[in-house]
């Protein structure tokens, strides 16, 4: 079986979310039953030398979008520990002009057209390779118009006559919707696509609205959350299409890669541990402590936060509760960026607060330094699609306080429950929170049972093996029709 992923990012090449680490591990553990291939846009950020990306002979391909002529390059290296190629379309206009996947303040127009773009390319690019797919896996907007156009642009390419797709919803609250002159640039039929069976959503095109339509299967990151859209909270405006193509919708649950986040081998650590021995863990939260500018307190608990700055994150919550959370014993050390409202809470917080320090930045060796030395792990979301920032820490020891929505609800026991691996709390609010937060230092100081806890959750098992089973099941199912 051949199996063709598309992505706007795909880890360790370029990464801003879960996404890209779905997209760099899921094909691991499915490259024992598929030949598979791998396409991302190469943007300016990505370090081409650091992974041998090199251009491949005679790539150069020319496609006519709105009456103008844009010409792509592609180049190529394997995902690294594989045997899997990974390609990148290049074009200057569209990708490799930003030292970034997602540049702020440009114009919707043309963030729709790089990826409109980068769809017909990676279809295009498949026939040159002759790369005959049995299954296109579309992740996102970003390539949710594949299934539209394999249903309507190339239902009589012989090429792509047996290819079924795929969809992977990652997160139903980005949705590519745009205005309609879209189509004209995408090469579209407008009696076509236009219409309330394909993209056509209250007057715009919704990409996503066309993938749910045109796909053989669509596939949420966990099976709360394949539940969770199907209704008016979580839905997204998208839920009354969900139910209209319910028979075609299932949820299978995330995984990480445990070669990558293993706090035996990882090298950000400032000493090693694992199940057998954790004396390694409390010189790791000595060291992060310090680098946070707060002193090492062994006997108070620390609370750490790696997570985008948004709404959806449920920083809200660490808004509403900041000064009870100042009354708690317990340290608190966040890391990440996002909305400037967010980011300038974080900087108040850190220089008005005795027991909470943040960075506002990104940095994924600070990140496994917080996963490894923190003892709990902060998660208030409003809507959690899935969530990987849980399973890395349960592999850390490190034990999630988290809201119990979409893959949190799947991933974590909650305490008092046997093998508890966290902490839950169902209300929206920052008293429930604070309240899971209160229950987790009472745990801290019975050794016995928090121990006992963390034990448990690293002997959780989120390898990708058992998720990458059920993905071969949908692929094989879709294919056998």
């Amino acid at each position: 079986m051949k199996i063709l992923f598309a992505s706007a990012e795909v880890a360790p090449f370029s990464k801003v979310g879960g996404l890209a680490d779905v997209v760099g591990s899921l094909p691991k553990a499915l490259e024992k039953d598929a030949e598979i291939c791998i396409f991302t846009p190469l943007y300016g950020s990505i370090n081409q030398e650091k992974y041998g990306i090199k251009e491949l002979e005679n790539s150069s391909l020319k496609i006519s979008m709105r009456n103008t002529e844009h010409i792509f390059k592609l180049k190529m290296c394997k995902l690294p520990g594989t045997k899997i190629n990974v390609f990148f379309v290049d074009n200057p206009k569209y990708y490799s002009c930003f030292n970034c996947v997602y540049p702020q303040w440009v114009d919707t127009m043309y963030e729709q057209q790089r990826y409109v773009a980068f769809s017909l390319a990676v279809l295009e690019y498949a026939k040159l390779l002759n790369f005959r797919a049995d299954v296109i896996h579309a992740n996102d907007w970003h390539t949710a118009m594949i299934p539209v156009y394999i249903k309507n642009n190339y239902k009589y390419d012989d090429f792509y006559k047996d290819t079924k797709t795929v969809f992977s919803i990652h997160n139903l609250a980005y949705q590519g919707a745009c205005d309609p002159k879209i189509i004209d640039f995408a090469n579209m039929r407008w009696d076509n696509v236009y219409n309330d069976h394909c993209v056509e959503h209250y007057g715009k095109v919704n990409w996503v609205k066309g993938a749910i339509y045109c796909s053989d299967k669509i596939i949420a990151v966990s099976e709360k959350y394949a539940q969770e859209i199907m209704g008016e909270e979580f839905g997204e405006g998208m839920d009354y299409t969900l139910r209209d193509n319910a028979w075609k919708v299932m949820g299978i649950t995330n995984g990480i890669d445990y070669t990558e986040f293993n706090p035996k081998t990882d090298k950000n650590l400032v000493k090693n541990y694992d199940l057998s021995d954790m004396t390694g863990k409390e010189a790791c939260k000595k060291e992060i402590v310090e680098k946070f500018g707060m002193p090492y307190c062994p006997n108070t608990p620390l609370i750490g936060m790696v997570s985008r700055l948004v709404y959806q994150k449920g920083i809200d919550l660490i808004r509403d509760m900041q000064w009870e959370l100042q009354k708690v014993n317990a340290q608190y050390i966040i890391l990440g960026t996002g909305e400037y409202g967010y980011e300038n809470l974080m900087i108040w917080l850190s220089n008005n607060s005795w027991n909470i320090r943040a960075m506002v930045d990104y940095k994924p060796d600070w990140a496994n330094k917080i996963y490894g030395g923190s003892d709990f792990f902060l998660m208030p979301s409003k809507f959690e699609p899935c969530g990987l920032s849980q399973l890395i820490a349960m592999r850390y020891g490190c034990l999630p306080i988290a809201r119990a929505t979409g893959g949190l609800e799947d991933t974590i026991v909650g305490y008092p429950l046997n093998d508890s691996t966290g902490f839950k709390f169902y209300g929206y609010n920052g008293w429930d929170m604070l309240e899971a937060i209160k229950r987790a230092q009472c745990v801290f100081q019975d050794k016995y049972t928090f121990n006992a806890m963390r034990q448990s959750a690293m002997k959780a098992d989120f390898t990708w093996e058992k998720s990458a089973q059920k993905y071969m099941n949908v692929y094989r199912e879709i294919c056998s029709k």
